[in-house]
């Protein structure tokens, strides 16, 4: 052992230096002042480059294979090479991006570029060519443990214990990982991937990917590492960015850190709530109006509601130098048909202005015209009278007034520029402001009833009463109505970097999107994903068994049929690598009262610590609670500790835990840590989706468990 470690800490020494002097190089290239627009973008590259090599610190290296023909390669969490390639230093991390050629090994191999995926998923079985897989423990630049498994010749599957779970790589590193103390941040696992989160991570992008992943088989960190694999393998997304969906702003800044750490920068995270610049969620509605809003027949009410404002055909009288012209209601009709012709409200509003311009100059160059010829008609009588021919001075070509195709031109955009001429188009064809119509629609129950046939008097009851701040389920609907307005003017991109220019459009489409705890998302709000993505490059992450949310569906079939119809891929995490087999084996009871038929994920690993139970009355609850997690803090010295109970039990217990994660059980999800302490169990299976609520609220430790059930459950919470 000794020796091996000193053979991966002269490696990562090396690794180290060279990835110093990389980063040491790009700083003194980085100029901030460039000004030309080539010099901008290579100057953009650059600091993406320093970046990933900034924050390639800690884990630099982490993995080596050694293949059956001799070939040793190091994985890493970037791609590093001994030269720099075609004599620039700062293109050996380009190079990197294609680590797998054979005429140009590098010095460490990116653990996203193909050569690195037999570290994943080479198998005693299928072993891909490698014959040693070593897994490198590094504490910042320092190698303080390997783990190596052979793949040839041992004649044992490749976690090499008797569960029977053969598709496990790497068993002894997972487990080690999985014994870690919880910090309250998310890190990185790219070392500890398992065979079918690998393939996951690298399936194609070309459609929706939903995968479904009970309690701690790993949705998020697949997730993450998706984007950033699909970053380096197509680096074209990387100039639409990707969008990252969480259910909350916990869960976000929970993995703030991962993607960074990997090397991406592109991505902008953000929840269904924030994804419309300038508009905040004020209040919380109640599940039924949530339910009723997120159904996928709002879209249609909108798109009626929309093209019900669009004017009808009417004969228009506009003045224009002190005369009056009038367009037949004929013409207008087919200016708003050629207008309206798949264009946003909006969009169409400016087309038919454009043609309203036209029509005005043209008008006023034809009624110039007869009076031109009406006035030649009567000089010609009166010179008649006198027998006299109309001299070369008074011929018609001399007294002809008509406007040249220039002056048409000139007074068109005369007109177009008019303040007067615009009021009067806004007068006809009025812009709109989405949050002021969606208001109007919503509490108008006569407008909704003709709108929303669909909906029965008590549920449009319902929606009038709601206030007019808005809530999560207004959010899907603004959104589509902006949708179908469009904006009233070109938005300007902010920021430097894609992903802040990503971040300041609302209609900004991105190269991908990732979803996680996508069984949350109403049919509204994966209308609101796919408009940022219509190509469809989508992948969604969560377990149907832990939907809390409103909206009725029980299977993916039904949350997504609506929106993404039979088009879509199902994928599925099967093993549970943070929760314990001592704490799963209380999940199945659980999952068949909330209506589930699917079977809990097998647990990998068994922390050795049982789940425990206290009764307690509504007197005692608070000192016990507060007693709980200290010897939980004590037992877990190093890690986290987190108190999941019934909102209505939260105010009584917040001054005696402190600065402890107090949390409901939705407000948990996506969590972990080394100890959780179940508060009132019975409360929130009583509440709605209580018993997907209470299968959330189990599954968030990765060492031990522990109850407090309330004895006088009928008395009001402390």
């Amino acid at each position: 052992m000794d020796s091996s470690i000193t053979e991966e800490q002269d490696f990562l020494d090396a690794a180290m230096a060279r990835r110093d002097t990389l980063a040491a190089h790009l700083r003194d290239e980085l100029d901030h002042d460039a000004t030309d627009r080539v010099e901008v973008a290579r100057q953009r590259m650059l600091r993406r480059q320093y970046e990933a090599l900034r924050q390639a610190g800690e884990g630099l290296v982490f993995g080596r294979l050694d293949a059956v023909d001799g070939t040793v390669r190091h994985i890493g969490r970037i791609g590093l090479f001994n030269a720099p390639a075609e004599g620039s230093p700062d293109a050996s991390l380009d190079a990197s991006r294609d680590a797998s050629r054979d005429e140009d090994e590098p010095l460490l191999v990116d653990w996203r570029a193909p050569a690195a995926r037999p570290f994943y998923t080479a198998t005693a079985i299928e072993p891909q060519g490698q014959r040693r897989r070593r897994h490198i423990r590094t504490t910042g630049s320092i190698v303080v443990g390997v783990d190596d498994e052979p793949l040839v010749g041992g004649g044992s599957d490749a976690s090499g214990g008797g569960d029977g779970l053969d598709g496990l790589v790497g068993e002894g590193a997972l487990l080690a990982a999985l014994d870690e103390r919880r910090t309250g941040q998310m890190t990185t696992a790219i070392s500890t991937l398992q065979h079918e989160q690998d393939a996951i991570v690298r399936a194609d992008a070309t459609g929706p990917l939903i995968v479904q992943g009970g309690p701690g088989t790993g949705k998020t960190v697949v997730a993450l590492h998706r984007v950033a694999y699909l970053l380096f393998t197509y680096r074209q997304m990387a100039e639409r960015a990707v969008l990252v969906l969480g259910p909350s702003a916990r869960f976000l800044d929970y993995i703030a850190r991962v993607l960074p750490a990997l090397g991406e920068t592109a991505v902008v995270a953000a929840t269904c709530d924030t994804l419309l610049p300038g508009v905040t969620v004020g209040r919380t509605a109640g599940r039924a109006v949530e339910e009723i809003k997120g159904r996928a027949m709002w879209q249609g009410v909108l798109e009626r509601r929309v093209a019900a404002l669009v004017p009808a055909a009417r004969e228009l009288k506009m003045r224009w130098d002190g005369d009056f012209y009038v367009i037949p209601a004929a013409v207008v009709a087919q200016a708003l048909t050629s207008a309206v012709q798949g264009r946003t409200y909006h969009r169409a509003r400016a087309v038919f202005a454009e043609q309203l311009h036209q029509l005005l100059a043209d008008t006023v160059a034809e009624q110039r015209e007869s009076l031109l010829d009406e006035m030649e008609e009567g000089y010609e009588d009166i010179l008649s009278r006198f027998s006299v021919e109309p001299s070369g001075a008074a011929s018609r070509s001399d007294l002809d007034g008509l406007l040249s195709e220039d002056e048409i031109d000139e007074l068109r955009e005369r007109i177009a520029g008019n303040a007067t001429i615009a009021r009067f188009v806004e007068s006809v064809w009025p812009t709109l402001e989405p949050q002021t119509l969606l208001r109007d629609l919503l509490h108008d129950p006569d407008l909704l009833a003709r709108l929303a046939p669909e909906l029965t008097p008590d549920e449009i009851t319902a929606v009038v009463a709601e206030p007019e701040s808005w809530s999560s389920g207004d959010i899907p609907l603004l959104d589509a109505l902006w949708e179908l307005l469009g904006d009233v003017e070109e938005p300007r991109p902010q920021g430097e970097f894609t992903a802040d220019k990503a971040r300041s459009q609302r209609g900004w489409v991105y190269g991908h999107v990732v979803v996680d705890e996508a069984q949350e998302l109403s049919e509204m709000q994966w209308r609101m994903v796919l408009r940022r993505c219509p190509s469809r490059s989508v992948t969604a992450v969560g377990d149907i068994d832990q939907t809390e949310a409103a909206h009725r569906h029980t299977t993916w079939s039904q949350a997504v049929r609506a929106v993404l119809g039979d088009r879509w891929t199902p994928a599925e995490l099967t093993i549970c690598y943070r929760t314990p087999r001592e704490v799963m084996e209380l999940t199945g009871p659980v999952l068949f009262e909330a209506g589930s038929r699917n079977a809990p994920p097998r647990a990998v690993r068994s922390s050795g610590v049982l789940p425990w139970q206290l009764a307690v009355t509504t007197g005692e609850l608070a000192g016990i609670a507060a007693q709980s997690v200290q010897e939980l803090q004590q037992r877990w010295e190093g890690g986290t500790v987190g108190v999941i109970a019934p909102g209505s039990r939260i105010p009584g217990l917040r001054a005696a835990l402190g600065d402890v994660p107090l949390l409901t059980a939705t407000q948990s999800k996506g969590l972990e840590w080394d100890a959780t302490l179940l508060i009132d169990a019975e409360a929130i299976a009583a509440e709605p989706r209580g018993f997907n609520a209470l299968y959330v609220a189990l599954t968030r430790c990765t060492q031990e468990l522990g109850r407090l059930t309330i004895t006088d459950p009928d008395q009001p919470p402390g």
